[in-house]
């Protein structure tokens, strides 16, 4: 059961008797205990007048996913399976990150019926939402109290990765397909492939004839070449500590399944085949061998649970994967951090083996403003210090100004290692990395390089 506000109230009006009774006689202690007496009996009459919340049957409807910042509809479908009409609040058990519009639903449905309590869901956090319970007061007549009851009702529901790159995504395929589709190349060479066969236009380089098919088609016809095709884009998001910085309006593991989501949508389209793994020191998510339209939901759906772990990856053992992912990668991604030497120091000594035999991007979302037109590169960072240091006057603002230019020249000094052992150094804000990368995928397609 549970009492109202209603009930403290009654309890308080027995001041009144205790005032004006006395005078006739009576002890307070009896006026005292009848009222309480009182309001006991008003109390227990009015749970006995409630209709029973045990007797309600609860389903739940719910979509199965949902993106991050968009709303969700959920509904309780409540059949009342008593005798008596059910008037009663209802609150639905969602954690507070699910963003539930309204705490307690009204109810009243007659005996043998049915009502849907609707409620909208805003959810402000990515990964699984559960709700394992509705919890249900009735109350009596007298508004004094009432009978309570908590009814199982499990409800999952999976909040996915908000995908906010998209927009990047139409320019970055009209580039695609002048590279790729609609402009063919005449001149063979690395990193291109046999596209299709064309009439000769004066003009056109006679060592591309093909003579065989001339013979046969009784016309001069033209060999036409295009960027290769079935390559494989192996992309690596880390999950370890250094994915908890905060950058922009999120973290590092965010923007790193921004770049994966952009890039691997980017390359499908492409034509290649796209593994992406996140790992720390266990395997987190991987998705492998999915091509065509499945490859982002379930990208998405893989992604949703993953959170930061507070520990340092095992880069060994997560180049040990990609290799075991795709025998011959040609494009290796790893979406982590190279702004610390010290943090990096693991990372460094693993890097030669894998770019002894494939080509490796790193990618690291900067800690630059959210939104920043050109994204924050290491080597801007020292010139905006510096100028920052000369307008400063107190001593905070100078140790400020040169903790800032500290920590730009120790990435210059990381970016550099990356490219000694081999491999290319990509440093954007959270907003920027993304295109960036994109951008750095359509230069080497376009480059033969790939």
């Amino acid at each position: 059961m549970f009492v109202t506000g209603r009930f403290p109230l009654l309890v308080a009006l027995g001041v009144v008797p205790v005032v004006l009774l006395p005078g006739a006689g009576v002890p307070a202690w009896a006026i005292v205990g009848g009222w309480m007496l009182l309001c006991l009996g008003a109390a227990a009459l009015d749970v006995a007048l409630a209709a029973d919340p045990r007797a309600l049957t609860i389903r739940r409807r719910l979509p199965a996913r949902t993106l991050l910042g968009e709303p969700a509809d959920s509904e309780l479908v409540v059949a009342n399976g008593g005798t008596r009409a059910m008037r009663a609040l209802v609150r639905d058990g969602w954690q507070p990150t699910a963003g539930a519009g309204s705490a307690r639903l009204r109810l009243d449905v007659p005996p043998g019926e049915r009502r849907i309590l609707r409620q909208l869901l805003r959810p402000v956090r990515r990964g699984e939402l559960r709700s394992a319970f509705v919890a249900v007061r009735s109350g009596g007549p007298l508004g004094i109290a009432g009978r309570q009851a908590v009814l199982e009702a499990p409800g999952r529901l999976r909040v996915l990765p908000p995908f906010r790159a998209r927009r990047h995504l139409p320019s970055r395929l009209a580039r695609l397909r002048e590279l790729d589709g609609n402009t063919s190349v005449q001149v063979r060479g690395q990193g291109t492939e046999f596209d299709s066969l064309r009439e000769y236009v004066r003009g056109d380089d006679v060592r591309s004839i093909d003579w065989r098919a001339t013979a046969r088609a009784g016309t001069t016809m033209l060999r036409t070449w295009r960027p290769e095709r079935d390559r494989h884009i192996v992309i690596v998001v880390d999950t370890g500590r250094t994915s908890a910085v905060r950058v922009g309006d999120g973290t590092r593991l965010d923007a790193g399944m921004e770049t994966a989501l952009l890039l691997a949508a980017l390359a499908a389209r492409a034509g290649d085949h796209v593994h992406v793994l996140m790992f720390d020191r266990v395997v987190r998510a991987r998705v492998s061998r999915v091509e065509g339209p499945a490859l982002l939901p379930a990208l998405v759906d893989a992604m949703a649970p993953v959170e930061p772990q507070l520990l340092d990856t095992d880069w060994d053992a997560a180049f040990g994967h990609v290799r075991a992912l795709a025998g011959h990668p040609s494009l290796v991604v790893l979406v982590t951090a190279h702004d610390d030497p010290a943090a990096a120091r693991g990372f460094l000594g693993s890097l030669p083996a894998l770019t002894a035999r494939t080509r490796v991007l790193v990618a690291t979302a900067s800690e630059g403003p959210a939104g920043a037109g050109g994204g924050a590169t290491p080597t801007a960072a020292p010139e905006v210090a510096g100028r920052d240091a000369a307008r400063t006057r107190t001593a905070d603002d100078v140790y400020a100004a040169a903790a800032a230019e500290r920590a730009a020249a120790d990435a210059q000094r990381v970016v550099a290692a990356v490219e000694r052992a081999g491999g290319e150094a990509v440093t954007a804000s959270a907003d920027d990395l993304p295109p960036r990368v994109a951008d750095r995928y359509l230069a080497l397609k376009a480059a033969g390089r790939l």
